[in-house]
């Protein structure tokens, strides 16, 4: 019996079909990564990367999770007492151990994709791979290294109260050839119950310029803010609070009276959190239908389990979960609410429980319409999800529950910009799903039909339902 070699031009390709599809059709595709968080300042900066470590183990709560998993000591993650390239050789310790786990995968795309090593990483080849990536990346910026990976347009994750100088910059850039554009980020919005709601208030106020001491001042605040946003390229807005959410009831002269009290320092109840909450969901809907942006919903996590790491490394501890909260009830209100009134903009939600996965396509189909094929998208396998299993279990519930055919695809979510191999596991995947039906003769053999459908989800789609 004859071992396939790793990593080859036609990983995950297991059928003359499926390769087909993927070379003459996937492969060569521009990228629109329409959610990540990069950091625009860095691509702004233009300055080299020079090391791998940072680019690629800093912020990556993957990596770090399969460390500690591993049993490597915290100070190899995210201590600021040790060097990079012990953090990079603890790292190369622990690669041969994720073995069957997708960051296995991952990091031998990216080593192949960005440094041409074709080498497992190991404790072996730690030293030989790190100075080669090293050598490479002193020559890279990160905007050099979208530019390799053929990434057209990339959406970062931005605070409302962000100056956006640096979209502006980037924007004024000739050299940048990739369009990099801000997405709205409205969480800290809703964390009316959160002690330091005020001092955000503060800084909201700032970026405005102007003052909040009534329910309508903040309302005005917020437009200034969204136009500001749209102004600069802006076209997505994005949620992703990780817990329980609950649409109830309200008229605006109580939400009035509740934003007041929060204003004058009195605790709120959990009803009257709800009822600020469900008026600013809607509020902020009909801004983003009434600018044509995209509304995304990250729904289903349970985050800072671990307070002890919370405390030793603060916030994005990569000590978060898959949380089992109801979503049907909340989705349908917010939607319906919405809907009814004409003034339901586009809209991607992503689930992080697989168990609800039925649950958010079937609720995408309800509000359905003319006013876009696919306006209401069921979004790629988010977070835990981002692998072959959970992409694969995506597609297949979206084209059992919807239309594949108008899916947006893929996006990296992720922190460092040598993530983009994503979009090529992605397409690798998709192309073997449906080699798999024609092989089974589940659907008809042919190859310039299938071909398009391949280009459309991978990119033609994003073009059209995004419109940068």
């Amino acid at each position: 019996m004859s071992l396939k070699p790793f990593i080859t031009e036609n990983f995950l390709l297991q059928s003359e079909v499926a390769q087909v599809l993927y070379h003459d059709y996937a492969k060569d595709l521009p990228i629109i990564d329409y959610h990540n968080h990069l950091s625009p300042k860095d691509i702004a900066e233009e300055l080299p990367v020079n090391n791998i470590t940072k680019a690629w183990l800093q912020g990556d709560h993957y990596k770090w999770r399969g460390m500690r998993a591993n049993g490597i000591e915290e100070k190899y993650i995210t201590g600021a007492s040790t060097s990079e390239k012990e953090k990079f050789l603890k790292w190369a310790e622990t690669v041969p151990y994720t073995l069957r786990n997708p960051l296995f995968h991952w990091t031998h795309l990216e080593l192949k994709a960005y440094f041409g090593i074709n080498e497992l990483l190991s404790p072996k080849t730690a030293n030989g791979i790190y100075e080669k990536a090293n050598a490479i990346l002193e020559n890279k910026t990160p905007a050099q290294l979208l530019e390799d990976m053929k990434v057209e347009v990339v959406c970062t994750t931005d605070d409302p109260t962000d100056n956006l100088t640096y979209h502006k910059q980037i924007a004024e850039n000739d050299n940048i050839s990739t369009k990099v554009l801000p997405t709205f980020r409205a969480d800290a919005l809703f964390f009316i119950n959160k002690d330091n709601f005020l001092s955000y208030l503060q800084n909201l106020e700032a970026s405005a310029n102007l003052k909040i001491t009534t329910l309508n001042d903040f309302l005005s605040v917020l437009d200034t803010r969204i136009e500001f946003f749209n102004n600069h390229g802006c076209r997505l807005s994005d949620f992703g609070v990780g817990e329980a959410l609950t649409m109830v009831d309200y008229n605006e002269a109580e939400v009035s009276k509740i934003f007041t009290k929060k204003l004058n320092g009195s605790n709120l109840s959990d009803n009257e959190v709800n009822k600020y909450r469900s008026f600013l969901f809607i509020y902020l809907g009909k801004k983003y239908h009434e600018y044509d942006w995209i509304q995304q919903y990250h729904l289903g996590p349970i985050r800072n389990n671990n307070s002890l790491l919370l405390d030793q490394v603060g916030l994005d501890a990569g000590v978060d979960s898959i949380g089992d909260f109801p979503m049907a009830e909340f989705m349908s209100k917010l939607f319906d609410t919405l809907n009814a009134t004409n003034q339901l903009a586009k809209t991607i939600t992503y689930n992080l429980n697989p168990s609800q996965n039925e649950v958010f396509a079937t609720m995408m189909g309800n509000f359905q319409n003319s006013d876009a094929p696919g306006k209401m998208q069921w979004g790629s396998g988010w977070w835990f999800l981002d692998q072959k299993d959970g992409m694969e279990k995506q597609l297949n519930t979206l084209s059992n529950m919807g239309l594949l055919s108008r899916f947006v695809g893929m996006l990296t979510d992720s922190r460092s910009f040598l993530s983009f191999p994503r979009h090529d596991y992605f397409r690798r995947i998709l192309c073997n799903l449906l080699a798999e039906d024609v092989n089974n003769g589940l659907v008809p053999n042919d190859i310039e039909f299938l071909g398009k459908m391949v280009q459309d989800i991978c990119y033609n789609n994003a073009v059209n339902y995004f419109k940068f």
